[in-house]
């Protein structure tokens, strides 16, 4: 998933509405008051919610892969999604994009952002552990400050911002192990997750071309958005499976909790985050969710792990924090 004011911070999860600049607070969120009016959950109970949700994502597709084919998986994690966005959508009356280049480019999005790297995402767990996939995914944002160098003109190179690419991609050459000739890795899952974390970027720096200040709410976008990418899978899914002929319950029950609350409610979630605090601390769950993920694998599913993981992941969240800061200088201007 993810994305904001600085669309490659963000990804699994994260990495779904478009024009994330605007926020959207969303209902589950709020609880009620004993005087009637209505409270927000405090903003670090719901990061660490969304931490959680997004470092169990991994796990999820990899139990829901052992029931279903890839694309299954994805498309039901698009379905059950999409139905908590609608939900939020009916209940405030949000009224959705009737432009017809409004929804030519949500498809376009919707396949970068959701269709293509949940698909990527789910075709790698077959064959490495939810633990790599999870750190392959905290390479968005080195991705999306290498591209937004060459397709962004306001983001110009700067020595700590080269100095963090490099340091980030030496974490992923220590994770794979390089020094060994990446004995042990299966290539192509790795190359998959590694994809899929480069499509969140390239996905944020069309849509922040194409919608950014379309007029519509974040919520109405991110529903339009995610039923567009579930009809894409819904059209591609038959292509290359056929009907199960049975559903197995612990791997439908990971792709309900992969669409309802890793898709639909922690997309919402996230929004309202970046409302209260701002994209900068938001996207600080970039850091969490590999770690998370990392544990989940290791305690829930019994995946090994060698010291490369750890390590290597702290290299590579150490070079994308450096990616994403800036200058006491720039920090001060308004």
């Amino acid at each position: 998933m993810s994305t904001s004011a600085t669309p490659q911070a963000l990804p699994e999860a994260p990495a779904s509405a478009p024009a994330q600049a605007r926020t959207a607070a969303t209902p589950a969120a709020h609880l009620e008051r004993p005087g009637g009016g209505r409270r927000k959950l405090d903003w670090r109970v719901r990061f660490a919610f969304l931490s959680l949700v997004w470092g169990f994502s991994f796990l999820f597709i990899k139990v829901g892969t052992e029931g279903f084919a890839p694309f299954q998986v994805t498309l039901g994690r698009l379905l059950f999604g999409t139905a908590v966005v609608a939900a939020v959508i009916v209940v405030k009356h949000e009224r959705l994009p009737r432009s017809p280049r409004t929804w030519a480019h949500l498809s376009v999005a919707a396949l970068l952002l959701n269709a293509a790297p949940f698909s990527l995402f789910a075709y790698s767990e077959l064959t490495i552990p939810s633990t790599l996939a999870g750190i392959c995914n905290a390479t968005s944002p080195l991705w999306g400050m290498a591209l937004s160098l060459v397709a962004l003109s306001e983001d110009r190179p700067t020595r700590r911002r080269v100095a963090g690419l490099g340091l980030g991609f030496l974490g992923v050459l220590t994770v794979l192990g390089a020094w060994n000739g990446f004995s042990g890795l299966d290539a192509r899952g790795t190359a998959m997750a590694l994809l899929a974390s480069l499509c969140y970027p390239i996905g944020w720096i069309y849509v922040r071309r194409t919608l950014a200040g379309s007029g519509h709410s974040n919520v109405a976008l991110t529903g339009a958005q995610l039923f567009v990418a579930t009809l894409e899978l819904a059209l591609v899914t038959p292509l290359f499976t056929s009907m199960p002929s049975h559903f197995p319950v612990v791997p439908l029950l990971a792709i309900v909790a992969l669409g309802a609350l890793g898709t639909g409610l922690a997309f919402l979630v996230q929004y309202d985050i970046v409302s209260e605090v701002g994209p900068t601390t938001a996207q600080m769950v970039t850091y969490f969710t590999p770690v998370i993920a990392t544990a989940a694998g290791v305690a829930v599913l019994g995946e090994s792990l060698t010291w490369t993981t750890p390590a290597g992941a702290v290299i590579i969240l150490a070079g994308a924090a450096l990616t994403q800061s800036r200058p006491r200088a720039a920090r001060r201007q308004p």
